[in-house]
């Protein structure tokens, strides 16, 4: 696109530039200019529009993986990974619109992130330090930094325990060095045709932990769950907005008569419920994760296995000793620390009201933070 670029070049470029511009998110589209996602935020290339399909077709040869290339002709859509120049991997989505192609591309940071460094609340890491079998989901919507959360979660046990790691991801995004673990990575599409393929033979590979990428359909939550019975430690992602959205999510994957096995096999098996919204932090350009966590205490068991789901959120606000929080909770905790302003909570508050009736309680410079919002920025 720029003068004597070939395609080829063109798609590196765009790669090797989404570090240099902190962009999350690299979008292709016949007919409009390249965009980047910074900070949340779509920003247009200052680059001319993509000609042609057949020019994106050309950008994308050399990177499709070769045994998957029939595959995007057959179904019009296909995720895979791939590794940058510079080091960082890129979870891709080629996708045919209007019998054109186009693409959707993340960046995944090289190095695998910390709790602090995701500013991610100690209940985080305590959990996965106690939790050696169960169910442990993170919950979120698009782009809420659910697959760092998890990197995050999976390289704490890396880093403290001698277990084995099995992966299973569509595709494989983070890339973990053992440290006390040994660790196996299976990308769906090259290593092994499909999720459910993966867990029918996972434990038999002799697992302590085991990753799950995406929780989509009934037989990767089944499987989960029953792995999570056994004795294993299973991790994965949800596609839900909060704790109780999570756990009738789940419940949607089963039929009515099954709910009553499901919901006692989860009050056994489920360790935790972690969701977050990643929102529009006060440093320029930054976000930061405002969370809910759901811990299986006696009392959450108990609600279960009863049916009693719409306690739950009544349950998280009553028991922040025990490191549960909700969203206000959260929300609250980041305008005292001066995170975010107050008008952006208040934009993502589940309730106003109780956000409101929370803020009155921070005594710190964050009360004059509120005023001057209220007041203009």
């Amino acid at each position: 696109m720029k003068p004597g670029m070939s395609p080829k070049e063109t798609i590196h470029e765009l790669l090797a530039s989404m570090s240099r511009f902190g962009a999350s998110d690299l979008h292709v589209k016949v007919g409009y200019k390249p965009y980047y996602r910074v900070a949340g935020h779509l920003k247009q290339i200052d680059l001319p529009p993509v000609p042609s399909t057949q020019y994106v077709e050309e950008m994308f040869r050399e990177i499709v993986p070769a045994a998957r290339r029939e595959e995007y002709e057959r179904r019009g859509d296909l995720d895979f990974s791939v590794k940058g120049e510079q080091g960082d991997r890129f979870r891709v989505n080629i996708f045919r619109a209007t019998n054109e192609m186009h693409a959707a591309i993340r960046r995944v940071q090289s190095q695998i992130p910390s709790f602090e460094s995701l500013q991610l609340p100690k209940i985080y890491e305590e959990t996965i330090r106690k939790t050696h079998a169960g169910l442990i989901l993170v919950s979120g919507v698009t782009g809420s930094g659910k697959s760092s959360t998890l990197a995050a979660l999976l390289q704490h046990v890396n880093e403290t325990r001698g277990e084995h790691i099995i992966t299973i991801e569509d595709p494989v995004e983070y890339v973990f060095q053992p440290a006390k673990s040994i660790i196996s990575q299976r990308e769906i599409g090259i290593d092994i045709p499909s999720y459910s393929e993966a867990l029918r033979y996972v434990v038999r590979q002799d697992p302590d932990v085991i990753f799950i990428g995406e929780m989509r359909d009934k037989e990767t939550m089944l499987a989960a769950i029953q792995s999570a019975e056994t004795g294993h430690l299973v991790l994965g992602s949800v596609h839900c907005s909060d704790a109780a959205q999570t756990f009738a999510r789940i419940l949607e994957f089963f039929s009515h008569d099954e709910h009553e096995f499901i919901r006692s096999s989860l009050s056994v098996s489920l360790g935790a419920i972690m969701c977050q919204r990643l929102l529009p932090g006060i440093e320029p350009d930054s976000r930061v994760p405002a969370t809910e966590v759901l811990l299986n205490n006696s009392t959450v068991r108990d609600k279960i296995r009863r049916g009693e789901d719409q306690d739950l959120a009544a349950i998280i606000a009553q028991s922040k000793d025990e490191g549960m929080r909700n969203f206000t909770h959260s929300l609250a905790e980041l305008i005292e620390n001066e995170k975010i302003y107050y008008d952006i909570a208040m934009e993502y508050a589940p309730s106003r009201e109780a956000l409101a009736s929370a803020v009155k309680g921070i005594k710190t410079s964050a009360q004059g933070l509120v005023g001057r919002v209220r007041g203009g920025r």
